[in-house]
């Protein structure tokens, strides 16, 4: 229950009410509304045509009267001078503020197709970070595998993501593990001399007709020469792998592999890697142990990375640029922006000329208002004989 005693009309109060209202300032407004249309025509304004105009630029004709109303209520101006000057601020004002919106429309449209190619950006970023994380995916299953030794397909594929700059400072420090952990006799360009020589000698074979001693399906284990085979210059020897050589290819269990099947396969993966390499020692595999480590963590950690960015990135898709980001984007780089900007100053600088025109105006007004008084009272209080003196 409200403590505050409402104050309740009686039908002789709203009857008053209406009275009232009947007697409201309505003839006042239209004789006002009347001035100003006069005004208007008087000094050259068409009304119809300035009205398609401003409907043409997306304006409304109401809101510009109700400028020029407000301000004619505020200056109330007198005689055809000041009612010029009032309507040329008027027009000053909306064409100030018809600047600020070709600005503001400007700055939109430029937000939107900024908008549009941000998320094209983004897009193609998270792709592309997508795409490393799995092509650094497969590297680190590569080289978790104990023994493990560089191929040229995984040399490669190092080198272009290195060259694409998206592992950095990694990058040198991954590209420098797999030059260290190639097979020995590699030379410096990532391709191993043997394996070029016997690609050499398949093209030969094949120009002369002789492609059936090696048929493509048969896999040619290199047979690394030692140190001192190299010495001697004795040639190292191409001939096909016997078969207790050949890669074991086991098919893949259907069910999931159990731990004895994991150690079974790594077991698999020593031997094969084993008898590839003959002329890598035991001491030397366990040297290459640590390298082998480091590399692995280099590369999980670079796909750790490179998920952490993608999330990254497809949170600032969703949230959006922050207001920083959108003012830096919306930048005046349109050619026109130094048109329009001054097209705006030169507005503002026209309303505060007839602001000023309008102030002196008012206060001449005042002041002959003020001498026409002062001389009224001056006759009244002078006597009969002095006025007709004056006379």
């Amino acid at each position: 229950m409200s403590l505050v005693k409402k104050h309740r009309l009686t039908e002789k109060h709203l009857a008053a009410n209406r009275r009232n209202q009947k007697l409201s300032h309505g003839p006042v407004v239209d004789e006002r509304r009347e001035r100003i249309r006069a005004a208007l025509r008087r000094f050259g304004y068409n009304l119809p045509a300035e009205e398609m105009a401003m409907r043409a630029l997306g304006e409304d004709p109401a809101d510009f009267q109700e400028l020029l109303e407000a301000l004619w209520e505020e200056w109330n101006p007198v005689g055809a001078l000041q009612e010029g000057v009032v309507i040329r601020l008027a027009r000053a004002l909306w064409l100030a503020n018809r600047a600020d919106r070709m600005q503001e429309g400007c700055a939109v449209r430029q937000a939107e197709a900024v908008n549009g190619e941000r998320q094209d950006r983004l897009h193609a970023r998270m792709m592309r970070l997508r795409m490393t994380a799995d092509s650094l995916r497969l590297l680190v299953q590569a080289v978790a595998r104990q023994h493990y030794v560089t191929t040229a397909e995984h040399l490669e594929k190092m080198k272009s993501l290195h060259q694409e700059g998206v592992l950095k400072e990694m990058g040198d420090m991954a590209l420098a593990l797999f030059y260290q952990l190639q097979p020995p006799g590699t030379g410096e360009d990532g391709i191993d001399s043997n394996e070029a020589q016997r690609r050499v000698l398949q093209r030969v074979k094949e120009i002369f007709g002789l492609a059936g001693d090696t048929p493509p399906q048969a896999r040619v284990a290199p047979n690394f020469c030692r140190p001192q085979d190299a010495q001697s210059g004795v040639a190292p020897d191409f001939s096909p792998a016997p078969p207790d050589v050949a890669p074991s290819s086991r098919p893949a269990p259907a069910d999931i592999p159990t731990e004895s099947t994991q150690d079974a396969v790594r077991a698999a993966q020593l031997e094969e890697n084993d008898k590839r390499y003959p002329n890598i020692t035991a001491a030397e595999w366990e040297a290459r142990e640590r390298p082998r480590q480091l590399l692995e963590n280099i590369l999980t950690r670079q796909v750790d990375a490179c998920e952490a960015q993608r999330k990254a990135l497809l949170r600032e898709s969703v949230k959006g640029p922050s207001p920083y980001e959108r003012a830096a984007e919306i930048a005046p780089i349109h050619p026109n922006a130094r048109v329009m900007r001054r097209m705006q100053e030169t507005n503002l600088r026209e309303v505060r000329r007839l602001t000023n025109l309008l102030l002196r105006l008012k206060r001449f007004e005042h002041q002959m208002g003020a001498f026409k008084k002062d001389s009224e009272n001056r006759d009244i209080c002078l006597p009969i004989s002095s006025r007709k003196k004056m006379g």
